[in-house]
């Protein structure tokens, strides 16, 4: 995702947030578009792939054949 797609996605996680904000109408209008830039920015950031969570790998395990003689 190039640098203006990244500031779409900003802008567009704001506006969602601002009409959340809007409508629960428990904050002042004058304060809603920084609290919605605030929250958007905690989208983006949750988006981003943390390197310390997640599922371990399973690594494949193959039996030993054993050797008859023959």
């Amino acid at each position: 995702m190039n640098e203006q797609e990244q500031e779409y996605l900003r802008d567009l996680h704001a506006g969602f947030a601002m009409i959340g904000l809007l409508m629960k109408g428990d904050c002042s209008v004058l304060r809603v578009p920084t609290l919605a830039y605030e929250l958007a920015d905690g989208m983006a950031q949750a988006r981003k792939p943390s390197e310390e969570g997640g599922i371990v790998s399973i690594k494949r395990r193959y039996a030993k054949k054993e050797k008859s003689d023959e």
